[in-house]
């Protein structure tokens, strides 16, 4: 269940409140991380390289409380567990959404993400999304790498969510495989040493991808 939080003993109770009515309270942090493991994986195991990434990010997530957050008027709730939203491309060159909900074993989390894969992109329209907390927001560039990054967004804005970019992957010399990330939160809930902390995560699980079994 969505637990409130006691914002009176919390130790960010004041960075929440000087940050919460910025016009623009999001900040932005964009780097990269080294897949070459879990693009091995995929290759040899015929795994989505995707669905893994996903999957990984939303894993290291869910560990970091910070990133389950949300702002409800007044309050901060915590949310027990978020999934993915993400865009995906359809056959005619734009793109719709899909919604991943996650699930410990990543098998069942595939299975999952094969079928929505094959039909979001059919489907619904981007007028009737609806607003949910328990969600981290992701965006897919796979055809060129970046350095920075900013996201369309309507302000003032009741979201509070974080937002995931996964670019292109390439390879590089000696065989390693890095891949840009931008990751973007609201600075009422989250501090770069929380968005440390979620890469650092991330790119452990990246070099393990057998725990996708």
């Amino acid at each position: 269940m969505v637990r409130r939080l006691d914002l009176s003993g919390w130790r960010r109770r004041d960075h929440f409140s000087f940050f919460k009515d910025y016009e623009q309270p999001f900040f932005n942090v964009c780097t990269e991380v080294d897949v070459s493991g879990l693009v091995e994986f995929a290759a040899s195991e015929r795994r989505s390289f995707f669905l893994g990434a996903l999957y990984l990010s939303l894993r290291a997530a869910n560990e970091i409380e910070e990133f389950r957050l949300r702002i409800r008027g007044d309050d901060v709730v915590v949310v027990p567990r978020v999934g993915g939203g993400s865009t995906i491309l359809r056959e005619d060159e734009t793109f719709g959404f899909g919604y991943f909900e996650y699930d410990e074993g990543y098998l069942a989390f595939e299975k999952q993400g094969r079928e929505i894969l094959q039909s979001a992109p059919k489907s619904g329209s981007l007028d009737d999304q609806p607003h949910r907390d328990d969600l981290i927001y992701y965006s897919v560039l796979p055809w060129f790498s970046f350095t920075s990054f900013s996201h369309a967004r309507r302000c003032p804005t009741i979201e509070s969510n974080p937002r995931i970019v996964f670019g292109k992957r390439t390879s590089r010399l000696g065989g390693a495989w890095r891949m840009p990330v931008s990751v973007e939160v609201h600075h009422a809930l989250v501090d770069g040493l929380h968005v440390a902390r979620f890469l650092e995560r991330f790119e452990a699980l990246l070099r393990e991808p057998a725990t996708l079994e």
